[in-house]
């Protein structure tokens, strides 16, 4: 598309339809993935984006078999709409705030498995919240802890629960719970059969081990050198791989406890090389959103640790 030299329309809420249909796209990577969240088919989809790029007048993403990928006018438009969405919501919230009412959007981020953790009240929290806030809706978004973070300062969301390998003076950092984690192997794996009496470390570390890909960083108990033949970003495909008997793999305790008790798969020497995450509430010292202030407060009634003794 040649970029056209005419003014900028005013933005209508036709153009802010537009838009969040621009953005859906983007956060799904494609159209296709898109139209789940949309609600509409790929084509209209198509069309909405073309009818942007003739507002806007210029390209803003490409598609085609190659894949889809922004140009570089349509990422700047993407953070700038992002901007845009914020200070929509923020007035919204702002207004709302001056009727004594907790109204807008909602953006969570936690990692993945943690819904099997009950101890931790994290669902009494979520409940709470819809309870005193109903007309607020909810977003809860799953990634590593990495890009939660990064999210965060970018405010991508209002408040992230997750374990951290850094801490930012942005941000502010509530201890909340540890997670055990302990390695296990599946049915069919060579050492499934054997006690840990008869299991060194010398034979851990010569089995095929699935890591996780945000943690490169991770220093291993008892500084054994797993061998890494398969890497994955969820919890879910690490319990896949340790169930297939080929690979060693490290898992939350109360995730894991489901294929334990079927026999599918058993804890290796867990008094050795077990170890402990510790999990943070975090959300930016700036948030002004009233909104997030009344869900971080409903989180933390149900699941911190020490209320009185919070990280920065």
């Amino acid at each position: 598309m040649t970029t056209r030299h005419y003014s900028l329309p005013n933005l209508a809420d036709f153009d802010l339809r537009l838009l969040r249909v621009f953005h859906a796209v983007v956060h799904n990577k494609g159209f296709a993935a898109a139209q789940d969240e949309l609600g509409v088919s790929q084509s209209t989809i198509s069309i909405q984006i073309g009818q942007l790029e003739e507002r806007l007048g210029m390209r803003l993403c490409e598609r085609g078999r190659k894949g889809f990928h922004l140009t570089e006018e349509g990422q700047i438009v993407f953070d700038a709409s992002l901007n845009l969405f914020r200070a929509v919501e923020n007035f919204r919230g702002m207004v709302g705030n001056t009727r004594g009412q907790l109204i807008g959007d909602l953006h969570f981020g936690i990692v993945d498995a943690i819904a099997s953790n009950q101890e931790i009240n994290l669902h009494r929290g979520i409940g709470d919240f819809a309870q005193l806030a109903p007309e607020v809706k909810l977003h809860i978004n799953v990634s590593s802890p990495q890009e939660l973070l990064q999210g965060l300062m970018e405010e991508h969301y209002h408040a992230i629960l997750s374990p951290m390998s850094r801490l930012h003076s942005s941000v502010r950092f509530i201890p909340t719970y540890l997670e055990q984690q302990t390695l296990y192997c599946g049915i069919g794996h060579a050492l499934f059969e054997l006690p840990d009496a008869d299991i060194t470390l010398e034979m851990i570390s010569q089995c095929a081990y699935a890591g996780r890909s945000y943690m490169r960083d991770w220093q291993p108990p008892q500084e054994i050198e797993f061998k890494h033949q398969a890497t994955a970003s969820h919890m879910e495909s690490i319990a896949l791989m340790i169930m297939s008997g080929s690979f060693l793999g490290y898992l939350p305790s109360h995730y894991a406890a489901q294929w334990v008790d079927a026999g599918q798969m058993r804890p290796l020497m867990e008094d050795t090389l077990s170890y402990h995450e510790q999990f943070y509430l975090a959300y930016r010292k700036s948030e002004r959103n009233r909104a997030a202030q009344a869900f971080t407060r409903c989180i933390r009634q149900q699941m911190e640790t020490d209320p009185d003794a919070p990280k920065e």
